[in-house]
């Protein structure tokens, strides 16, 4: 079997450099040759430019295609991989474009994983453990009344002015301030325009408790029933959300105003102009560490009283060896071409694993990615 690794981004390396020093056979494809040669030239000579006609005529059955492309190559790689009989891993959200090859995926007998990243990815791990722990605790009762919360967001480790660093593309950041959210509070949906209209402030188990400044993120309400509740469960709260230090939403104020006003093409142009100034003047530069904290949380009440409260916390951050995003992110990933060339991952569309066996080993190995990793008990 053989690996065939597309891209070699900010967020791709560690996992990467992972598998080649594991002895896996991997074939790195990336746009510039010299940009992966730089990357992990020191441990192969398999590097090609990409091509997916190319890599379509080297693809085996069995392989494995990773995609840390942009997300508009996701697709068009996994029907490769259906077509050819190999199986394809991404850290990104599954798009209904994905969803859609479930079945064709199935009887071709072919995996296509997702969401084997930070977030979604570790937090999806995060909240199995968190679901698995409370139906084996002495509080599960199908009456208990649950709030779940899980915040992620990848910030500076010494804070800026701005209260924010780039460590990839600002675009994306900026277009994800254009999109709406779904979430559940207080029992009824909660529907957000744009984040600025909902933040709200968050205290974090850390070592040291810390606040930041938190939004929902995305539509949370699908995840519901991927984190294995109950359609019976009432529950009161759900959400998904982002991660910002405080002082964020003083400073990204001005923006939040343009933002509103952009529409159509020049919107765009403005949109892309407004990335390129933030990555000249927001971006980390080298050596400098990030920072990634991300906290899960699951609580049950009952007659007014919590009888179950945890939360996964974790802080980690950059150090010598590369920034805490990108060893998150990759090493993950990493974990999950193994899992699928161990013939654990299902045949058909799937995300980041809710079997036990395999959620408690990565976690696992994120504990040697972080700073800081802890189970929360509140009650």
């Amino acid at each position: 079997m053989t690996i065939h690794w597309c891209g070699t981004g900010l967020s791709a390396i560690p996992g990467l450099r992972r598998l080649i020093e594991a002895g896996h056979e991997v074939t790195v494809w990336n746009r510039t040759v010299e940009k992966a040669q730089d990357a992990v030239g020191d441990l192969t000579q398999r590097i090609q430019a990409f091509d997916i006609d190319v890599l379509g005529a080297e693809l085996q059955h069995g392989d494995v295609i990773v995609s840390m492309l942009p997300g508009d190559w996701h697709v068009p790689l996994a029907e490769l991989a259906i077509a050819k009989g190999a199986h394809f891993v991404s850290s990104s959200y599954i798009a209904p474009e994905m969803r859609g090859l479930h079945a064709k995926a199935e009887a071709a007998d072919v995996s296509l994983v997702n969401e084997v990243g930070l977030d979604p990815g570790i937090d999806h791990l995060m909240a199995h453990w968190l679901v698995a722990d409370y139906r084996a605790s002495d509080a599960y009762d199908d009456s208990n009344e649950l709030s779940f919360i899980s915040y992620c967001g990848g910030i500076p480790k010494h804070p800026n002015p701005f209260r924010y660093k780039f460590s990839w593309a600002p675009l994306g950041v900026l277009k994800a301030l254009r999109s709406p959210s779904k979430s559940l509070s207080d029992f009824k949906t909660f529907d957000v325009a744009r984040p600025w209209d909902a933040i709200s402030s968050y205290m974090a188990p850390l070592e040291v408790a810390e606040s930041f400044e938190v939004y929902p993120n995305r539509d949370s309400l699908p995840f519901m029933e991927d984190y294995k509740f109950d359609p019976a469960w009432k529950v009161r709260d759900f959400v998904r959300g982002t991660l910002r230090l405080n002082g964020w939403k003083e400073a990204w104020t001005p923006i939040f105003q343009e933002i509103e006003t952009l529409d159509g093409p020049a919107g765009d142009a403005r949109l892309k102009e407004m990335a390129d100034q933030f990555w000249a003047e927001n971006a980390y530069a080298d050596g400098e560490p990030d920072r990634v904290v991300l906290c899960v949380s699951l609580q049950a009440e009952r007659d007014g009283k919590t009888v179950y409260h945890k939360t996964y916390a974790m802080d980690a951050w950059g150090d010598e060896n590369g920034t805490a995003m990108a060893r998150l992110v990759s090493i993950p990933v990493s974990l999950g071409v193994e899992a699928v060339m161990n013939g654990q991952m299902p045949a058909g569309v799937s995300a980041a694993p809710s079997d036990p066996a395999l959620f408690n080993a990565w976690l696992s190995a994120v504990d040697e990615l972080a700073q800081h990793l802890a189970v929360v008990d509140h009650t």
